[in-house]
C-alpha cells in the first residue's frame, strides 16, 4: 500500500511540475514570439499564469495533506517534503493575491489613460512587479524540480 501511495504522490508531483515548466518556459515565451500583438500575448499569458497559480495552490495543499498522511503511516522521508510544498504554496499565494491584482490594477489604470501598460507612465512599476512575479515563478519551478529529484531518490 505504501508503494502505491508513494507512486501516486510522485505522479501528481511530476504532472504538476511539468505544467509549471510547460506554461512558464515553453508556452508563455512562444506566445510572445508568435503573436504580433504583445498586449494580447501578455493577456493570454496572464490568464495562463492565473490558471497555473490556482492549480499550484490546490495541488500544493493536496500534496501537503497527502505527505502528512504518509508521515503518519511511518514514511518519515515525507516530513521535509512538506516544507518544499509549503514554500511553493507561499510563492503561489503571493503571486495570486498580491502581485497579480496589483499588476491588473496597473493595466486597468493604464488603459484608462488610453495606453497599453508597457507604453504608459506605469510601465516601470508594472515591470518591477512582473520581475518579482517571474522570480517567484522561477523559485517555484526550481523547488519543484528539487522536490522531484529528492522524492525519486532510492531509499536505502
Amino acid at each position: 500500500m505504501h508503494i502505491t501511495a508513494q507512486r501516486l504522490f510522485t505522479f501528481v508531483l511530476a504532472l504538476w511540475v511539468g505544467t509549471l515548466i510547460t506554461i512558464g518556459y515553453i508556452v508563455a515565451p512562444t506566445l510572445f514570439v508568435t503573436l504580433t500583438d504583445r498586449q494580447v500575448a501578455g493577456m493570454v499569458a496572464g490568464a495562463l499564469f492565473r490558471i497555473e497559480g490556482t492549480i499550484s495552490m490546490v495541488v500544493s495543499v493536496a500534496l501537503i495533506m497527502f505527505a502528512n498522511l504518509l508521515v503518519k503511516r511511518g514514511l518519515s522521508r515525507y516530513k521535509n517534503i512538506r516544507w518544499y510544498l509549503l514554500a511553493i504554496l507561499i510563492c503561489s499565494v503571493i503571486v495570486a493575491f498580491v502581485l497579480q491584482p496589483m499588476m491588473s490594477n496597473l493595466r486597468e489604470e493604464a488603459l484608462g489613460l488610453g495606453f497599453p501598460v508597457m507604453l504608459s507612465p506605469l510601465a516601470e512599476t508594472f515591470g518591477r512587479l512582473h520581475g518579482i512575479s517571474s522570480a517567484l515563478y522561477l523559485v517555484q519551478s526550481l523547488i519543484g524540480l528539487v522536490l522531484l529529484w529528492r522524492i525519486t531518490r532510492p531509499v536505502d
